[in-house]
């Protein structure tokens, strides 16, 4: 087992807040054999898989021992080049089971000029065991290209989920992610964009859902650089038992992103008096005539809300259920697979029961 610091935010705050790290004790698996269990959905001539992948060094990532365990000895990688417009869902379908308990994976996604894509990247397990998943994802949106890329992570809560994803916007470009971040003991998430492009856009929608004694560590980045360059962060989150949170948000408008916008909220709903909260929301500037927003906020649920919906005839954990799902909503409408959509909510009523 290794202690190892992870998730270094890009500027140091105070120590009191506790929060520009976090130290985590590892058990690193011992032996990496090919992961198996994968099914690729979707797939046509109009999108080139491949599982050639050019090394390349994260900007940030999670930490070095883990980026380079991914570059060294990654068992799955995948390399999708978007060369049109494509209606169907690609899927990336990763289910762990006896025979696949580790997962070291390196997707590349490209999005070539005006093309158009949605790809779906599903993380599941089978059985009631410890499993382990570290993987990079990084996606370049290139000019005038909208790709959309959906990240799901249903792993139990015996496993170790360690992600980091890197992305680059240019001229025009619309990339668009939406994470759902229910699974693992450990669930420690990095998200860096480069918005290089001018009139590029980066939006980032994020669900998590905590039980027990689950920890999500969540650092997202944005570093804006293009002229009227966008970057919106939406995180809505709910944490049950004696579950734990870290989010740190950094919008960073650089020298040259003149009219550049960025928005950031995350808000949290503790469902137990143990559950509990840390948000560290940063806005850095190098510019001017850029505007950026950033809020956070956690709290019960309200007393008043709860009392109007029980009398209408619902249960206390059904009317739980109800104002937590009103909450994910926002974020559950941008999911247009209806096969998906259902089986998130199925996962967010099992896990509220």
């Amino acid at each position: 087992m290794e202690k190892l610091k992870l998730n270094e935010t890009p500027v140091r705050t105070s120590r009191n807040f506790n929060i520009n790290n976090t130290k985590l004790d590892i058990n690193f698996p011992e032996k990496i054999t090919p992961f198996q269990n994968l099914k690729i959905l979707n797939y046509s001539n109009k999108n080139y898989i491949t599982e050639k992948i050019d090394k390349y060094n994260l900007v940030y990532g999670l930490n070095k021992i883990l980026e380079n365990q991914v570059k060294e000895n990654s068992n799955k990688n995948i390399k999708i080049e978007i060369d049109s417009k494509i209606n169907k869902d690609i899927v990336l379908d990763f289910e762990f089971n006896n025979e696949n308990k580790t997962l070291i994976d390196n997707i590349e996604i490209i999005a070539n000029e005006n093309t158009k894509a949605t790809v779906i990247i599903k993380y599941c397990t089978e059985c009631d065991l410890e499993y382990y998943h570290n993987g990079i994802i990084r996606a370049l949106a290139k000019e005038n290209s909208n790709l959309n890329i959906i990240i799901v992570n249903f792993l139990n809560q015996k496993s170790n989920n360690f992600l980091s994803i890197e992305n680059k916007c240019e001229n025009n470009a619309n990339l668009k992610y939406t994470i759902i971040d229910f699974g693992g003991k450990n669930s420690i998430t990095n998200y860096f964009s480069d918005l290089t492009g001018n009139s590029s856009n980066n939006r980032l929608d994020t669900i998590y859902l905590g039980k027990e004694n689950q920890f999500f560590d969540l650092n997202y980045i944005g570093e804006l650089r293009g002229q009227k360059s966008n970057i919106n962060i939406e995180v809505q989150g709910a944490l049950k038992d004696e579950s734990k949170k870290h989010f740190k948000g950094t919008i960073d408008f650089k020298k040259g992103c003149k009219k550049a916008t960025g928005n950031e909220n995350e808000a949290c709903m503790l469902l137990s008096d143990k559950a509990k909260s840390l948000a560290l929301p940063m806005l850095l500037c190098s510019e001017e005539e850029v505007e950026g927003n950033h809020s956070t906020s956690s709290g019960k649920v309200g007393e008043k809300e709860l009392f109007y919906i029980m009398s209408r005839g619902f249960d206390k954990n059904s009317a739980i259920k109800l104002l937590v799902r009103a909450n994910f909503n926002k974020i559950l409408e941008n999911i247009k697979n209806e096969e998906l959509l259902e089986q998130i909510v199925n996962e967010i009523n099992k896990r509220l029961d």
